[in-house]
């Protein structure tokens, strides 16, 4: 974005002045007040809007909870603009573009009209403020790092909470490990672990030069393919199909003997023993081990021709 890249750090003190601008200020040539900055302009631009008293802002917070009022919503939101640039300012220092921060925070202002309730005693920048910093802290979270670590409300909180929880443990001379920050926190200590291992990582480019002198080598080049490509899955998927079609049908020419010994033996995931089969049909272990011999050539025999591409299908008794 154009605008962003035009709008480069100010110094606190130069912020402060524009928003103290007087009234009689506003009639000074705006061609003369660096009209190509857009930070500039904007800061310039709310500095015409007035805070309102608590009266004011009681009544008109009133008007918009019961009626929905536009106009009182854009005087409670307006009066509050110099609030949002204030807050993002705490947060200048970790993150380069200022007016990024001013819009993901005035966001956070318009949710907080949204949900304030002026019966309750509190006055709307109290309670905005909250929202401001929620809404340019998720900003920061989810614009910092090329990886994201909070992606999901748990781990906000965490992010938003975790080093302030271990300064309160360490100040009281207890060590945070990870069990305790969860159970403060109210989340699961996977959860913990997890986003304290992200944020002491660091992101890593694929294409990053690794090893070699020339940069011929890349991190994406290191990588081995975890998992099947589609093709490979359907291909599997199909074979698998037509092969249980044609033991079903091997199963046909069979006697009830060699069905069981084919299902409870060569083909299952936990095969019994020649012992267990032998006492079941009241034989000798030998018996069943030739049967088993007899029964594994037949299925190869019926297999090869059933499958004319496949050159060799191998059993391997057990």
């Amino acid at each position: 974005m154009e605008i962003a890249e035009e709008a480069e750090e100010k110094p606190e003190r130069e912020i402060r002045g524009l928003l103290e601008l007087k009234d009689e200020d506003l009639e000074l040539d705006t061609d003369k007040l660096a009209p190509y900055d857009p930070l500039k302009r904007y800061l310039f631009e709310i500095s015409r809007f007035k805070a309102l008293s608590r009266e004011e802002e009681h009544d008109l917070a009133v008007r918009y909870r019961e009626s929905g009022d536009r106009e009182a919503a854009y005087r409670l939101i307006t009066s509050n603009l110099k609030l949002v640039v204030k807050i993002a300012m705490m947060y200048h220092k970790v993150y380069r573009n200022l007016l990024d921060l001013i819009q993901e925070g005035n966001v956070g202002l318009l949710q907080a009209l949204r949900r304030f309730d002026p019966f309750r005693g509190t006055r709307l920048p109290t309670y905005a403020a909250w929202w401001i910093k929620a809404y340019i802290l998720k900003f920061l979270l989810d614009n910092q790092r090329m990886v994201k670590i909070g992606t999901t409300n748990e781990r906000r909180k965490i992010l938003m909470n975790l080093n302030r929880e271990k300064r309160e443990l360490e100040a009281k001379g207890i060590a945070p490990t990870a069990q305790l920050l969860a159970q403060n926190l109210g989340v699961d200590e996977q959860e913990v672990l997890e986003v304290e291992q992200g944020m002491s990582a660091f992101d890593i480019s694929l294409d990053a030069p690794i090893g070699a002198d020339d940069g011929s080598l890349r991190y994406i080049d290191s990588l081995h393919l975890m998992e099947e490509s589609v093709d490979e899955k359907i291909a599997q998927g199909e074979f698998r199909d037509l092969l249980e079609k044609k033991l079903a049908e091997f199963e046909e020419t069979i006697s009830e003997r060699d069905r069981l010994i084919l299902r409870r033996r060569l083909i299952a995931e936990e095969p019994e023993t020649l012992q267990q089969i032998a006492d079941r049909y009241g034989i000798s272990r030998e018996a069943v081990r030739v049967a088993e011999k007899k029964l594994i050539a037949r299925m190869k025999k019926f297999m090869t021709e059933s499958f004319q591409d496949v050159l060799q299908v191998e059993l391997k008794t057990r």
